[in-house]
């Protein structure tokens, strides 16, 4: 529901209620500024926790790690939390951080307009009209789900859905099942579904690099420990960081990663005996070129009996099957696809229009560009939370997103000492960060390592990883620097 009418003009919107624009309003109330509103088009908080529900959905980093810095959880019950406890995480900061009174839930943003008349964003949604001074984008980097245009799709007679979309209501249970796609959902999907499904044909593309996943609980001990002792859990985190950011060296020096490839040839050897179906699992690339994957039980999974996998793509859906791109037809009861999410060309960055009446969308022309990956030139008090080049490989996103959370309110809080109404970064400023950050992801494994990954946009260059550590980022990105930006 909505709130009265006067509550739809306020300073702050944030668009959505997962961990970006949670933790971005916590650290708004925490800098002293109540007046936003969280617009959420769905029924309750958690973004891609709160959609995800297939089966063995997980987070693949740590829990100690992936979340937020500023409320530790010593409740977690697995080593890397399954879906529903993150989900659990962020309903309960919702409600112990104070921000229930501040989120509308059912509204989604049709469009956003800045007007230069006003300095304030004018908002069309599915309530209404909206009016901000600041817009906050908390949509995230994998909220919209990409649903190739196969052939013959529409005609297909069985159930047909995205890992984003799972559909409850449809039976697997001794069914023939088509997964298509091969990625970090695909790996957590096909273990689950594997021992009840009657037949399971996977579409692999791209083979991609699997390391153990080494899982496990938590113990009851150890939960009270982290209770009792806060100090224990920092200390737990900090090991888990370090580890981490000993992996992330190696995207910057791809022949440490190629030198730890070996891992993974051992974990696909030890698990599949069948050396026709282990050279169809071999990556031909550089470990971390494409994302690299994490589990335990995949490969045993892929060596069952009843599973076939085609190495290619689904090129056509008939009535009651999917092509592969030999041409042969593979028999199946319901299609599940594990194919990723639009990044660089999402429903929100084609919502959104500037200074100058142009989307985001056409803005960037397919290469998505922001200073600090936060701002965007041409487009006043809009901030973008894990925007352009703010992705990591190794470790958790949330890292970058605190620095941005802390750059977001430094920057109201320049607005408010120096009384301007509207500020974004210079032409100068952006195109220098986003050239210096071109500069160092060339030598990185994702522009070396002989991949084609969803990194990549329609240009050619690598516009969602960050080639750097948080830490650096942190330090970049933090502070509010006037010189930077133009203040109106």
């Amino acid at each position: 529901m909505t709130g009265p009418a006067c509550d739809r003009v306020t300073r702050v919107v944030i668009v959505g209620s997962g961990f970006a624009g949670l933790g971005a309003a916590i650290r708004l109330r925490h800098g002293g500024i109540e007046n936003f509103v969280i617009l959420e088009r769905a029924d309750s908080v958690g973004g891609v926790w709160r959609d995800n529900i297939y089966p063995g959905v997980a987070c693949d980093v740590e829990s100690h790690l992936y979340q937020y810095s500023f409320a530790p959880n010593p409740d977690w019950t697995q080593r890397y939390s399954p879906g529903s406890e993150i989900w659990q995480y962020l309903d309960r900061c919702a409600t112990e951080y104070g921000l229930r009174p501040h989120i509308r839930f059912g509204v989604e943003v049709e469009e956003a307009r800045w007007n230069a008349a006003t300095a304030r964003w004018d908002m069309r949604t599915s309530a209404g009209q909206w009016s901000a001074a600041v817009l906050v984008s908390a949509v995230g980097a994998l909220s919209a789900p990409n649903l190739p245009p196969i052939p013959g799709l529409a005609g297909f007679a069985g159930p047909v859905f995205h890992s984003a979309g799972w559909d409850e209501k449809a039976d697997l249970g001794g069914k023939r099942v088509a997964v298509v796609g091969t990625g970090a959902s695909a790996i957590q999907i096909i273990p689950s579904v594997q021992p009840i499904v009657s037949r399971l044909v996977v579409f692999q593309r791209t083979p991609a690099w699997v390391v153990p996943r080494h899982s496990g609980p938590i113990g009851a001990g150890a939960r009270r420990l982290f209770t009792r002792f806060p100090l224990a859990q920092r200390l737990l985190r900090t090991r888990i960081r370090l580890q981490r950011e000993m992996l992330g060296v190696g995207f910057r020096h791809p022949l440490i990663l190629r030198m730890l490839q070996g891992i993974g040839r051992r974990h696909l050897h030890k698990a599949v005996k069948d050396p026709v179906l282990r050279a169809v699992l071999t990556p031909s690339f550089t470990m971390g070129c494409k994302r690299i994957l994490i589990s335990d039980d995949y490969y045993p999974a892929l060596a069952q009996p009843n599973v076939q996998v085609i190495p290619s793509a689904a090129v056509e859906v008939r009535r009651h099957g999917v092509v592969d791109a030999g041409g042969v037809e593979h028999p199946v009861d319901a299609i599940v696809f594990c194919t990723g999410f639009e990044v660089a060309d999402s429903p929100f960055v084609r919502q959104v229009r500037g200074r100058d009446g142009r989307t985001l969308s056409e803005h960037w022309g397919g290469s998505p560009k922001a200073h600090l990956g936060t701002t965007v030139n041409g487009f006043p008090n809009l901030f973008l939370l894990q925007g352009p080049n703010t992705g990591l490989g190794h470790t958790s996103v949330l890292l970058m997103q605190e620095a941005q959370y802390d750059h977001l309110v430094n920057a109201l809080h320049h607005l408010d000492r120096h009384a301007v109404t509207s500020l974004e970064p210079t032409a100068e400023a952006q195109t220098d960060f986003v050239a210096a950050l071109d500069r160092r992801m060339q030598q990185t494994v994702w522009m070396q390592g002989g991949c084609r990954s969803w990194y990549i946009d329609s240009t050619g260059r690598n516009s969602a990883m960050w080639p750097g550590t948080p830490g650096q980022f942190c330090r970049q990105v933090s502070a509010f620097r006037p010189a930077e930006y133009l203040c109106r």
